[in-house]
């Protein structure tokens, strides 16, 4: 068994046991949808920035982008339950570089948020009738692929360095509330003030939903999701690299 294929492994046995993770990651998105999403719609009772848009289609994408950064966070997080146990550092002594163990853990959590992606969508399709451009799905399922990796890096960044687990779990509670609420995950930019504007749109979250957006139902120009595109990769490359630094020095 190759060295990423153990990772995989690994992380698959972790997820089997435990069906609170397993309904976190494939499901607590799709709920959420179904309550926030379903109510939010209902309350506004028409289009939203686009014609025959409304708040089930536009919160689709913010739903999927949360998924990835949820499903990130709490990989991450299983740096400290392998501390804790001392299998971490056996691992780190295992036939298999840095950058292997990290990419298993990418790899399965790109997995586990495909399958999670494709049953939001189906569950949206069947009950709220969400439309979808079927000819950008190869583009939909790289961007929520390539949201889950970026994060996960990210957040793998303050998990090596951070010796206390409740320490990372404030960090990343208000990563929560900084990323998720500053950017155009629950709501369109256009009509909020500028200086939001500006910070949803440096946000990487925002990035990776404006791109969602346009492989779903077609809002934003190709212009700005191109750009979009190119920040959210360099984004990934740099907490990649930042990553690898934080655990090579364990």
């Amino acid at each position: 068994m190759s060295a990423i294929s153990a990772v995989l492994y690994r992380e698959a046995k972790i997820r089997a046991t435990n069906a609170t993770f397993i309904f976190w990651d494939l499901f607590y998105p799709l709920c959420y949808m179904l309550v926030f999403g379903v109510g939010i719609n209902a309350a506004l009772g028409a289009p939203l920035s686009a014609p025959g848009v409304d708040y089930n289609a536009f919160f689709l994408a913010g739903v999927l982008a949360m998924a990835s950064f949820g499903i990130a966070s709490n990989t991450a997080w299983s740096f400290f339950m392998d501390r804790d146990n001392g299998i971490f550092y056996e691992m780190l002594t295992y036939p298999m570089s840095r950058s292997q163990y990290l990419f298993g853990k990418v790899l399965f959590n790109m997995f586990v948020t495909l399958l999670q992606a494709v049953i939001t969508v189906g569950v949206a399709r069947l009950l709220l009738h969400v439309p979808m451009r079927s000819d950008r799905w190869p583009l939909f399922l790289l961007a929520v692929a390539a949201g889950t990796v970026g994060w996960f890096f990210f957040y793998a960044i303050f998990a090596l360095r951070m010796r206390r687990n409740d320490s990372f779990n404030a960090v990343t509670s208000i990563f929560y509330f900084v990323f998720l609420f500053v950017s155009s995950m629950f709501y369109p930019l256009e009509p909020l003030p500028r200086w939001f504007r500006l910070a949803a749109l440096a946000n990487p979250v925002t990035w990776q939903v404006d791109v969602l957006r346009y492989a779903s139902i077609g809002l934003v120009s190709p212009q700005r999701v191109a750009a979009e595109s190119a920040a959210f990769l360099l984004f990934t490359v740099i907490s990649f690299a930042l990553a690898i630094r934080a655990l090579r020095q364990q």
